[in-house]
């Protein structure tokens, strides 16, 4: 790659939670200020994803940008928080006409707060765009509707990226954005340059997907505009530690990017409910500088050789000791 690695996070990763078990959460409610501050704390930390709206609404953007500024952080975009209590329903799928619009304005909101931070993309998790029962939707008007609500925003702000992180399920049993396959589909058949995939590695496992062939798939038709990364056991959407679980699966995942010159931050999207955040942000960006230095050190032609004649063994091989052997 050209120029040093820029590292990121979403904001949430400094937050504190709750459950449906400790529903008191886990430790004392942190506002946004104060989530930038710690973000602050993280080495090697360039830039974050900041929900909108805020939750305190005594927060302003020039509060936030004062905070950004004081710890060298820039945002890389802004989430609209189109899967809260009012979007129970869906946002762009929703039965209601009055929360679609809803939907639509908070969205085009987030893209004016795109413009004033500079930032390179809204991002869309529509979490709550799906069904839960069997006969419960008629799913070719429901597909139509993600696809028109996307595209309505895209239309409406053609000088801004809009990206689109898909994930099986959670809320929703079934989310409209499962796949990369389904989500490329929604995609091409929305018709615009500036709507892409923002590829959560965790979501395409979790997903029964290789997140490395979704990456090869998004970029070969020109849609990975984004990547966040984290670790689970495939069972749930943990949101672990990048690397803790499925290292060489990460290293494959990132060796796809390298190998297509793919270029952009390498993003956390991890929630660490029980850990210190900074400490679980700083272990996370560690193993991703070992994962570019090991990405220095492999022999791609070599791994191309096996690749070629679908040597497992060779191409192991090859992975783990570049991996292993670049702390």
């Amino acid at each position: 790659m050209s120029g040093k690695q820029l590292y990121g996070a979403g904001i949430w990763h400094f937050a504190t939670y709750v459950d449906r078990y400790a529903t008191d959460g886990y430790g004392p409610p942190r506002g946004l200020i104060e989530m930038i501050d710690l973000a602050g704390q993280v080495d090697d930390l360039s830039v974050v994803d900041i929900n909108y709206p805020f939750a305190d609404k005594s927060v302003s953007l020039d509060d936030v940008e004062e905070a950004l500024k004081r710890n060298g952080l820039s945002v890389i975009g802004i989430t609209p928080e189109i899967y809260t209590q009012q979007f129970a329903k869906g946002a762009f799928t929703n039965p209601d006409p009055g929360i679609r619009r809803l939907a639509n304005e908070m969205i085009n909101d987030a893209a004016n707060v795109v413009r004033r931070f500079g930032a390179s993309y809204v991002k869309l998790w529509p979490g709550q765009d799906g069904w839960d029962y069997p006969f419960q939707v008629d799913h070719q008007e429901l597909w139509n509707a993600s696809m028109e609500g996307v595209g309505d925003l895209a239309s409406e702000n053609s000088d801004l990226k809009f990206v689109i992180e898909y994930k099986p399920r959670e809320p929703r049993v079934h989310m409209s954005y499962d796949s990369v396959a389904r989500t490329l589909l929604g995609i091409e058949k929305i018709g615009l340059p500036n709507v892409g995939i923002l590829l959560d590695f965790g979501h395409s496992l979790y997903g029964g997907e290789s997140p490395a062939d979704a990456a090869q798939l998004a970029i070969d038709y020109g849609r990975l505009f984004g990547m966040d990364v984290n670790d689970n056991f495939r069972a749930w959407d943990d949101d672990l530690m990048a690397g803790s679980v499925h290292p060489i699966e990460l290293f494959e995942f990132f060796y796809t990017l390298r190998k297509n010159n793919w270029e952009g931050v390498w993003q956390l999207d991890q929630f660490p409910f029980r850990e210190d955040c900074v400490a679980v942000a700083n272990g996370a960006i560690d193993f991703l500088k070992q994962v570019d230095r090991a990405l220095d050190k492999l022999d791609f032609d070599a791994m191309q050789a096996a690749q070629k004649n679908h040597d497992a063994v060779t191409a192991l091989k090859l992975a783990q000791e570049a991996l292993y052997t670049s702390y």
